[in-house]
C-alpha cells in the first residue's frame, strides 16, 4: 500500500476503540493465563516499559513497520523478534510515551523529531519478565535509514504493511520457552521471522484496529 494512502485512511484510528484482550488473546500462548495468575499471586508489582510500532515508507511510497531481532543474551526475550521500546527511565518524567520515542532512537536511530505518535494502544502484561508494556502506534513521514544499537539489536527487520495485514503470514509455531520446553503458539512469519508471544500479541490488536480503516 502506497504511504501517501495510507496516511489518509490511518489517522481515522484515533477516533476508534480498542480490542484489548479480544485482539490480545488470539494470539496468545496457550500457557499465558496461568503464568499471569502465578505472577499476581507473588504481589511482586511490575515495572514499567514502552514499545513503538512505527510505520513508515520506503523509496518507492510503499508502507512498512520496522521490528527488530534481539540479541542472544541470559535473559526470556533472547533472541526474539520485537518492537523498538525498552524499560520506563526517571528521565522519562512520568511519560510512557517519551520512552517508547527515547527507546526506538536509541535502538534503531530514528530521531524523535520524525516520529508522530497516532495512539496508545493496550497495555500488556509480561508474565516471564513482569513488565508491563505500553505500546504506541507511532508514524515517520521521512525515508528512514537505521542504525541499531549493536549492544542490544542483532537485526532491524522491515516488514511490508501489504505482509502484516496477509492472513497467510498467520500461523502456529512450535518455538523454545523460558521453561526450557517447547510449545505450539500462534505466531506471525515475516521475512522468514518467527513473531511470538508479547509482540505477535499486540501486533494483533495493530491489525485488527488497522483492518477497520484500511
Amino acid at each position: 500500500m502506497l504511504f501517501s494512502t495510507f496516511l489518509e485512511s490511518v489517522v481515522k484510528i484515533k477516533h476508534l476503540e480498542l480490542s484489548g484482550e479480544d485482539s490480545h488473546a488470539k494470539m496468545s500462548p496457550p500457557y499465558r493465563l496461568e503464568l499471569a495468575e502465578k505472577m499476581k499471586a507473588k504481589s511482586k508489582p511490575p515495572r514499567k516499559a514502552a514499545v513503538m510500532a512505527l510505520f513508515y515508507p520506503n523509496t518507492a511510497d510503499e508502507t512498512h513497520l520496522v521490528l527488530i531481532l534481539r540479541k542472544t543474551y541470559r535473559g526470556v526475550h533472547s533472541a526474539q523478534v520485537g518492537f523498538p521500546g525498552g524499560k520506563y527511565e526517571d528521565d522519562d518524567n512520568n511519560d510512557l510515551q517519551q520512552t517508547a520515542i527515547r527507546e526506538t532512537e536509541e535502538e534503531i536511530g530514528v530521531a524523535r523529531m520524525h516520529i508522530d505518535v497516532l495512539k496508545k494502544m493496550s497495555p500488556l502484561y509480561i508474565p516471564p519478565s513482569n513488565f508491563m508494556v505500553h505500546p504506541y502506534i507511532g508514524i515517520s513521514k521521512e525515508y528512514l535509514i537505521f542504525t541499531k544499537q549493536d549492544e542490544e539489536v542483532e537485526a532491524i527487520i522491515e516488514v511490508k504493511l501489504t505482509d502484516f495485514l496477509s492472513k497467510k503470514n498467520t500461523l502456529t509455531a512450535t518455538v523454545p520457552t523460558s521453561f526450557d520446553v517447547e510449545v505450539d503458539v500462534p505466531a506471525f512469519k515475516f521475512n522468514n521471522h518467527i513473531v511470538w508471544g508479547a509482540t505477535a500479541m499486540m501486533l494483533g490488536e495493530i491489525k485488527d484496529l488497522l483492518k477497520q480503516v484500511l
